[in-house]
């Protein structure tokens, strides 16, 4: 475990009664509050002083809502250092251009997210002109874009950053590889393609969901975490506790533990940069 207080760079809070998330329904541990006093009571005993809000696909015309609702809540809790907010992308520059103008002028908005992982489906989904063009808004909003992607649409997510290379992006929980299924290929090589272009950062999140949630091992997800920090290297990787979703697979310590494990025998300069520092710089902490 870290010697040091940690950023913990993407943690969903919200509260059902204020914010609807209809895609709770399907997930009823996650169907209840989760605010900052319940993250650190089970974030514990790793010691977190600070975080960066990530969007939790509230629904559809909630998201300006969302991101109001959190910088309320961050003006009680100074744990809440970030946001980064939903926007609805697809819709093209002129529809979603007066949002990102909303979010921007909230004290601690840092970032776009929309759930590219929805579209799995639809292959070319985020390369739709109208979406691009909306991603290549947000360098004048100062603010940055989230990929959230399962791993059959990394070439998709590698095209979009090369089409916007204006844009500070940041890869969502190492691209959710197919762990579950032990598939290392193509996305060991995407992620070197990735990892190639220079406006691009991997968060260390979100990894064990991606494998059997109740017979998970570290050695099957110890080699895609190693895989991660190897091809970003120590300057361009973020630690992620992807709480409270990543509860469904993992304890939060135990999550520590695994990327303490992997990274066994990194300096302790390398390790700062994972845990704190490289976040405190992408999110502008």
């Amino acid at each position: 475990m870290p010697d040091f207080p940690i950023i913990d760079a993407h943690v969903h809070l919200y509260d059902p009664a204020d914010i609807s998330f209809a895609w709770m329904a399907e997930a009823p541990p996650l169907n209840k509050p989760h605010l900052p006093a319940y993250y650190l009571e089970r974030s514990g005993p790793v010691i977190v002083d600070g975080l960066v809000f990530v969007e939790v696909d509230a629904d559809v015309g909630q998201h300006v809502d969302e991101a109001l609702w959190v910088s309320e809540t961050a003006k009680t809790e100074p744990l809440v250092q970030a946001i980064v907010a939903s926007a609805p992308m697809e819709r093209g520059p002129a529809a979603v251009d007066a949002d990102l103008a909303a979010i921007a002028r909230l004290p601690l908005a840092r970032g776009i997210r929309r759930l590219i992982q929805n579209h799995v489906d639809e292959p070319g989904w985020c390369l739709r002109p109208d979406f691009v063009n909306a991603v290549r808004l947000l360098p004048a909003h100062d603010l940055s874009f989230d990929l959230c992607i399962y791993h059959p649409q990394m070439a998709d997510a590698i095209e979009l950053v090369r089409q916007c290379p204006e844009v500070r992006f940041i890869l969502d929980h190492i691209g959710k590889p197919g762990i579950r299924d032990g598939i290392t290929e193509p996305w060991f090589t995407q992620m070197r393609e990735l990892a190639s272009l220079p406006n691009v950062v991997c968060k260390i999140s979100g990894v064990v969901t991606e494998a059997d949630h109740r017979n998970w091992t570290y050695d099957q997800v110890a080699p895609y975490v190693a895989h991660a920090i190897e091809t970003f290297g120590f300057d361009r990787v973020v630690f992620g506790g992807d709480w409270p979703v990543a509860e469904l697979a993992i304890r939060y310590a135990e999550w520590v533990a695994i990327v303490d494990r992997v990274t066994e025998g990194a300096s302790d300069s390398e390790l700062r940069k994972l845990y704190r520092d490289n976040a405190i710089r992408f999110y502008r902490m």
